[in-house]
């Protein structure tokens, strides 16, 4: 049986975890036509160095990642005081259907637990309903007032789950 682990990653991992997370992305066609949000994507390092970049990995091989945003970070983009926020959470196209959406996703809520937050919050592009099945199943629940668009033809729900 081969065991999963959530931990940091580390600093020789990160252009794997930036290509994981841009393939991730891609292979649901999540990367708007013409947008830069690949290279974000890729940017692990900046990711690692701004928030607290997280990775399931397995005996062999990294198989998701998620970053979650602390207090200040600027990839923070709707946490209000005393509210965590996750974002960029991706899985292997190869190890889809194992849990780890929903194992990456218990992470962050639980980190935020941790760090004494009294809500979780994210936003989720309109389309990633695979996504939103994920968040609604661990009692997440639509957050309108703080839906918002990055950019024209890009709407993001928002979530939020109170602890």
């Amino acid at each position: 049986m081969v065991t999963t682990t959530i931990r940091l990653a580390q600093p020789d991992e990160y252009d794997e975890v930036g290509e994981l997370t841009a393939d991730a992305y891609a292979s649901d066609g999540f990367i708007p036509e013409g947008s830069d949000y690949g290279l974000t994507l890729r940017n692990a390092a900046d990711r690692a160095a701004k928030a607290e970049l997280w990775v399931a990995v397995d005996d062999t091989e990294l198989l998701g990642t998620v970053t979650f945003c602390t207090p200040g970070s600027v990839y923070g983009e709707i946490a209000e005081t005393g509210e965590g926020e996750f974002r960029m959470l991706g899985v292997s196209p190869k190890a889809r259907g194992l849990g780890l959406g929903t194992a990456l996703s218990r992470h962050c809520v639980e980190r935020s637990r941790e760090l004494g937050y009294h809500r979780v919050v994210l936003s989720s592009a309109t389309s990633m309903t695979g996504a939103h099945r994920i968040y609604e199943r661990l009692g997440f629940t639509r957050l309108p007032e703080r839906d918002w668009s990055p950019r024209p033809g890009v709407d993001l729900y928002a979530f939020a789950l109170d602890l």
